[in-house]
């Protein structure tokens, strides 16, 4: 990644939060480099064992560290799920319990198979780890850029072609300490709102897969009415709310 000399990490002031990974796909990795590189200490784990993970030289060389899940779990401060969604049952929510949860997963039925809890429209996925994790508080964001652009990117606050990353949370103050992440990156955060409406970054609608700025991923989170994700939630709840449904 040419950065142009700038090293991430100008915008969280004060001791940085502990962040562990779950996952050390192309995702974990890239995660772990922009965390590691922005001044955060960062573990992550993966499946197998910990030197299994081939982390490349500069994550190592920023202090991250593979480890395993348990550890993860119980030395980091903030979580990241970055792991297939289909491999969420096995997330132990009592060791993540009181802890802030980064949700990065997204529901591919093609990957992931068909799992009848992501199925209904008028939930987004998100809300469904927010159930499976009842004593953390999850946060929604990195779901809706790819890891290349992820990657390639990030850049400093205030460059003009400096592109977003969505932030929905319940908690005014856990969608603040996210944003601040999000900006030490190399993003500039955009507020979505509530949990529930990270449904607005999910599959199916504008920003999923989208790389811009954030004029223009707002616009595209208005727009979400008029998505293929947003036609479907609304064909839904009037199904749901019509005459014939309540009778």
């Amino acid at each position: 990644m040419d950065d142009g000399g700038w090293r991430a990490g100008a915008g969280m002031t004060g001791v940085k939060p502990v962040i562990g990974i779950l996952g050390a796909g192309r995702l974990g990795v890239v995660l772990a480099r922009l965390a590691s590189g922005a001044g955060y200490r960062v573990l992550i784990a993966g499946s197998g064992e910990p030197k299994r993970i081939a982390l490349p030289r500069d994550v190592l060389a920023h202090g991250a560290v593979a480890t395993t899940a348990a550890a993860a779990a119980e030395q980091a401060d903030i979580i990241v799920l970055a792991l297939p969604l289909s491999k969420y049952r096995g997330i132990p929510a009592d060791a993540l319990a009181g802890k802030l949860v980064i949700d990065a997963m997204n529901y591919w039925w093609t990957a992931d198979g068909i799992l009848a809890e992501f199925t209904d429209p008028l939930s987004s996925s998100s809300e469904v780890m927010q159930s499976h994790l009842p004593a953390s508080r999850v946060v929604k964001a990195f779901n809706h850029m790819g890891y290349t652009d992820l990657e390639d990117e990030a850049r400093p606050p205030g460059q003009a072609d400096r592109k977003a990353i969505g932030v929905a949370a319940d908690d005014a103050n856990d969608l603040e300490l996210v944003a601040g992440i999000v900006n030490d990156v190399g993003f500039d955060p955009v507020r979505v709102g509530r949990l529930a409406d990270g449904v607005r970054l999910e599959p199916g609608t504008e920003p999923f897969g989208a790389d811009v700025d954030a004029a223009e991923l707002q616009a595209m989170i208005d727009r979400f009415p008029r998505s293929q994700r947003g036609l479907r939630r609304a064909a839904a709840w009037a199904a749901r709310t019509s005459p014939e449904s309540t009778a």
